[in-house]
C-alpha cells in the first residue's frame, strides 16, 4: 500500500516512527510522497534523504495513480474535508485523529512486546539462578505452606519431578510430616519469617537411611508485593560434613588439651600410689591371710592397682608420640591381634572370626600404634559381648580404592543411640570400672596416620567400628 503524508510536522515524524516498527502479514506499507507549505517542516528533509516526492501543494497528489491511502496530519479539519471532496474514489484518506489511534496501538503493541520480552529474560535469569547457579536446596512457599516453585537440585534429591510437587505442602515434602515444624529441635523459619517479617535461619537435625545424623542449615526470606508478604524462599543446605569437621577439630583440640594435664597429672600422683600400693602389701605380709585387716588391706591393694592402671592410660593418651611408620601387612597385624586377644575371649566363650580381603596393598603405618588401636577395639568388644556371642575382624579395600578399611563388628549388648557421638570422648564410658581411655587413645593413634574411625551400633544388635586408613599414591605394593 503506498501512502502520501499532507503535513510534514511533528504528526508526521510519529507516524513515519510506527510504520517502520509495524510488521504486517499482508500488507507492504510504503511511503511516496509528503506535501507541507513549510519546506523546511521536520520531516522535509528525511523525505529527500530517502527519495521521498515532496511537494508545497497536496493538490498535486490528486493527479497520481499510485498512492492508495492520504493520511492527514495537519491537524486542519478544512484540509481533511476538501482532500476527501478531491481525491479519486479509489483512493482512500483518514485525518490526523484516526493515525493519533493508530500509533497509541502501536505504541501499546511495542510497550507490551518489550514488557513480555522483559518477563521472558527474567524468567530465563530465574531458573538459571535457581538451576544452576543455587547448588543448595531452594523452595518458594506460600504462606499457606504450599509450594510454589523448587529446583531440580531438590526435585532429584526427592526423586520427583518439579511439577509434581507444586502446590504440596513444604512440611509433607522435606520432614514427611501432617503439620508445620515446632518445637525446640525443629523450629519453622518460615513461621518466624510470616510472623517478624525479616529473614529467619535455623538448623535441623535429621535421620539418614542408616540413622545417621544430618544437620540442614534452613534459611527463609521474605518476598513482598505492596507491604505484605506473598512469598518466602527457602534455601537449605547439607552442613553435615562441616559440622563433623568442627567436632573433630573441636575433639583434637580436647585431646592436646586434655593429654597435656594427664601427663602432668600421671607423674604426679605416680610415685604417691607406688608407696601406698608397697605399703600395703608389706603390711599384708606380718598378717594372716583371715585376718580383717588384712582383707581391708586388699581392697587398699586391688583400689591402689586400679588406680595405677588409670594413670598408665593417662600416660598412653598424653604420650601420643610420632608414629613411626614403616610399610605393613594389614591383615598380619589384624592377625597379631587376633592371637594376642583371643585368650580372654575363651575365657568368656567367645569366638573371634575373621574375613580378610586378599592383595591388599600394603601401608605406611606404625604397626605398634595400629596394634595398640585394634586390641583396645577387641578388648572393648569382648566385654560388650555375652558367652556365646562373636567378634568379627573383616579387611576390604574402601570403594575408593583410596583406603583400607579394617571393621571389627561384635554381637554384643550395643550402645544407646544418646552415647554415640561421646564415645570418643576422653574420660566417657558406660563401663562401671571402665577409665573412658580407650577409644580416645584410638582415636587419636588413627587421626595421627591420617585415618578415621566410625561406630554404628543398636542397642540389642552389636556394633560395628570401621577404621579407613589411606594409602598413599605409591603403595601398590601387595602382599
Amino acid at each position: 500500500m503506498n501512502i502520501a503524508i499532507v503535513g510534514a510536522g511533528r504528526r508526521c515524524r510519529a507516524f513515519l516512527e510506527a510504520i517502520s516498527r509495524c510488521t504486517f502479514e499482508d500488507l507492504e506499507l510504503k511511503v511516496v510522497a509528503i506535501a507541507d507549505k513549510n519546506e523546511d517542516a521536520l520531516c522535509v528533509r528525511q523525505a529527500l534523504k530517502h527519495g521521498i516526492l515532496f511537494t508545497k501543494d497536496y493538490n498535486d497528489l490528486f493527479e497520481r495513480n499510485d498512492i492508495d491511502l492520504i493520511v492527514e496530519l495537519t491537524g486542519d479539519r478544512q484540509v481533511f474535508n476538501d482532500i476527501l471532496q478531491k481525491k479519486k474514489k479509489s483512493v482512500r484518506a483518514f485525518d490526523h485523529r484516526t493515525a493519533q489511534l493508530f500509533w497509541e496501538l502501536n505504541r501499546i503493541s511495542a510497550v507490551q512486546e518489550r514488557t513480555e520480552q522483559e518477563l521472558v529474560k527474567a524468567k530465563s535469569l530465574y531458573n538459571i539462578f535457581i538451576n544452576e547457579l543455587m547448588e543448595e536446596d531452594l523452595m518458594i512457599i506460600s504462606p499457606s505452606y504450599q509450594i510454589l516453585d523448587l529446583n531440580e537440585t531438590l526435585s532429584s534429591k526427592l526423586g520427583f519431578k518439579p511439577k509434581e510437587l507444586i502446590g504440596r505442602y513444604c512440611y509433607e515434602i522435606s520432614h514427611h510430616q501432617d503439620a508445620p515444624c515446632e518445637g525446640r529441635d525443629h523450629p519453622c523459619p518460615l513461621r518466624q519469617t510470616l510472623r517478624t517479617g525479616k529473614p529467619s535461619q535455623t538448623t535441623h537435625v535429621h535421620r539418614g537411611p542408616k540413622g545417621n545424623e544430618l544437620f540442614y542449615s534452613i534459611s527463609c526470606h521474605p518476598i513482598f508485593e505492596d507491604g505484605e508478604i506473598v512469598a518466602v524462599v527457602e534455601i537449605s543446605k547439607d552442613i553435615t560434613k562441616d559440622i563433623n569437621m568442627q567436632r573433630r577439630m573441636m575433639q583434637q583440640q580436647k585431646l592436646v588439651s586434655i593429654g597435656r594435664l594427664a601427663a602432668g597429672i600421671a607423674h604426679e600422683i605416680n610415685n604417691p600410689m607406688t608407696t601406698i600400693l608397697t605399703t600395703a602389701m608389706l603390711i599384708q605380709e606380718d598378717l594372716d591371710s583371715d585376718d580383717p585387716i588384712y582383707k581391708e588391706l586388699q581392697t587398699i591393694v586391688d583400689e591402689t592397682l586400679r588406680c595405677r592402671k588409670i594413670v598408665d592410660n593417662l600416660l598412653d593418651f598424653a604420650r601420643q608420640t610420632k608414629p613411626s611408620k614403616e610399610k605393613n601387612d594389614i591383615n598380619k597385624i589384624v592377625m597379631e591381634t587376633i592371637n594376642l586377644t583371643k585368650k580372654e575371649a575363651a575365657f568368656k566363650d567367645i569366638r573371634l572370626g575373621y574375613d580378610l580381603a586378599e592383595n591388599l596393598p600394603l601401608v605406611h603405618v606404625d604397626k605398634g600404634q595400629i596394634q595398640q588401636a585394634m586390641i583396645n577395639l577387641a578388648i572393648n568388644a569382648i566385654e560388650a559381648t555375652e558367652g556365646g556371642g562373636k567378634v568379627t575382624f573383616t579387611t576390604r579395600l574402601a570403594s575408593s580404592g583410596e583406603a583400607i578399611e579394617i571393621i571389627v563388628s561384635d554381637t554384643g549388648k550395643g550402645i544407646a543411640e544418646e552415647d554415640t557421638p561421646r564415645i570418643f570422648e576422653p574420660f566417657f564410658t558406660t563401663k562401671e570400672t571402665g577409665t573412658g581411655l580407650g577409644l580416645a587413645i584410638t582415636h587419636g593413634l588413627i587421626e595421627q596416620h591420617g585415618g578415621t574411625i566410625d561406630v554404628k551400633s543398636r542397642m540389642g544388635e552389636g556394633t560395628t567400628f570401621t577404621i579407613r586408613l589411606p594409602i598413599k599414591k605409591g603403595e601398590e605394593d601387595v602382599h
